[in-house]
C-alpha cells in the first residue's frame, strides 16, 4: 500500500509512553510503524496528536477535527482503554466512537484500530475490569466489520500476556510491547516483509518467584496505583496542559537524522528530579500494613523452599530496589520506563 500522510490519534499508548528512545524522548508503536512505512513510502509524512490520559470523549472533542484537517490517507485510532479503566459508561463510549469512526470512514482514509490485550495476569487489578475490556474489544471488532477498518488483534497475541511486554506501571507497553504492536499493525496493513508471527509467545523462562511477585505487586500498589487513584479523585490527568508531540505532518527522519519522539517538558523533568533515585518512607499506615502482611504471607509460603527466613526481605533489579521490613517500608521510586 502507498501512503503519504499518516496521522495517529488517541491516548498514552499511541503517544508512546514508556518506550524511551533516548534522553527525554518517547517513541511508541505509531512512531515505529511510521518508520516501517517510510521504507516503502519514502515521501511519507507523519503527525501524532495522541496525548496521555485522554479518553474517547477527549479525542472526539480535541483531536478528531485537527486530524481530519491534515487530510490523512492513513489514520491510527485505537481508542477506549482509558474509558475501560476509568469506569465510563460504555454505551456513551460506543456513541462517541461511532461519531469518530464514522467521520474517519467518510474521509476515505485507511483506518487502523485494535483490540486491547488481556492484562489480567499482568496488572494486579486486571481482573476487576476484564468484563469491560471484553466489551470494548467486541465494540472494536464491530466497528472494524462495519467500516472495513484494519484491525490489529492485540487480545489474541500471546506475547502481550507476558510481563516482559509491559513497563513497570503495568498499564503501558514496554519497548518490546510497542515493537510487537507496530509489527502487528504492519502485518495487518500487508507491508512487505512484515512478520506473520508477530504475536507469538516469548521463550519461557520459568515461573516467577512467588515472593518476588508479591513484593513487585506491593511496589506497584504504592508507586503507581495510589497516585492514579489520587489523580482520579482530584479530577486530574497526566495529559492536563499537554500538547501533541507531532502536531504537524513532517518527514519521519528529522534534520540531523534524529527520529521523532516526545521531548519531556519542564513539568516532567521536575517530577523526575523530585522522585527518582530517592529513598523515602510511604506515609500511609494502612497501606504499609497491608503490604507488610502480604509480604509475610509470601514469606510463610516460601518457607518450604528456604532453610531460614531473614527478618528483612529484599528484591533488587537493575532499575529498582525494594526492602520490606516489619517496622517500615522504604521504596526507591523509578520513572515510567520499559522493562
Amino acid at each position: 500500500m502507498e501512503f503519504s500522510r499518516f496521522v495517529a490519534i488517541g491516548d498514552s499508548q499511541t503517544e508512546g509512553m514508556c518506550d524511551e528512545a533516548g534522553p527525554d524522548l518517547y517513541r511508541g508503536w505509531a512512531d515505529r510503524l511510521a518508520e516501517q512505512l517510510s521504507t516503502v513510502n519514502p515521501g511519507l509524512r507523519y503527525a501524532n496528536l495522541a496525548i496521555r490520559g485522554k479518553n474517547t470523549r477527549d479525542t472526539l472533542v480535541e483531536q478528531l477535527e485537527p486530524a481530519l484537517a491534515l487530510r490523512p490517507d492513513l489514520i491510527a485510532a485505537p481508542l477506549g482503554m482509558n474509558d475501560v479503566i476509568g469506569r465510563a459508561d460504555l454505551d456513551v463510549v460506543h456513541a462517541d466512537l461511532d461519531k469518530i469512526y464514522g467521520s474517519l470512514a467518510e474521509s476515505g482514509a485507511t483506518v487502523v484500530i485494535s483490540t486491547f490485550p488481556d492484562i489480567a495476569q499482568i496488572n494486579p487489578l486486571g481482573r476487576a475490569f476484564e468484563p469491560r475490556l471484553f466489551e470494548i474489544n467486541d465494540i472494536m471488532r464491530g466497528f472494524s466489520r462495519r467500516y472495513g477498518f484494519v484491525l490489529v488483534d492485540l487480545f489474541a497475541a500471546p506475547v502481550l500476556r507476558d510481563r516482559r511486554s509491559w513497563s513497570t506501571d503495568r498499564l503501558h507497553a514496554s519497548s518490546l510491547g510497542h515493537d510487537r504492536f507496530a509489527a502487528g499493525a504492519a502485518h495487518a496493513l500487508g507491508l512487505p516483509g512484515s512478520d506473520p508471527g508477530w504475536g507469538r509467545a516469548l521463550d519461557f523462562t520459568g515461573e516467577p518467584n512467588p515472593l518476588r511477585r508479591t513484593v513487585d505487586d506491593a511496589r506497584w500498589l504504592v508507586e503507581f496505583f495510589t497516585p492514579w487513584i489520587v489523580r482520579k479523585v482530584r479530577g486530574r490527568s497526566l495529559g492536563d496542559g499537554r500538547t501533541p508531540k507531532r502536531p504537524e505532518l513532517t518527514p519521519i527522519v528529522a534534520p540531523g537524522g534524529r527520529r521523532g519522539g516526545l521531548r519531556i517538558g519542564p513539568g516532567d523533568a521536575g517530577r523526575r528530579e523530585q522522585g527518582d533515585g530517592e529513598r523515602r518512607p510511604f506515609l500511609s499506615g494502612h497501606v504499609r500494613a497491608a503490604i507488610v502482611a502480604a509480604a509475610d504471607t509470601a514469606r510463610r509460603r516460601s518457607r518450604s523452599n528456604c532453610r531460614s527466613t531473614p527478618s528483612a526481605m529484599s528484591v533488587t533489579t537493575s532499575r529498582e530496589a525494594i526492602t520490606v521490613r516489619r517496622s517500615s517500608l522504604m521504596i526507591r521510586r523509578v520513572p515510567c520506563a520499559s522493562s
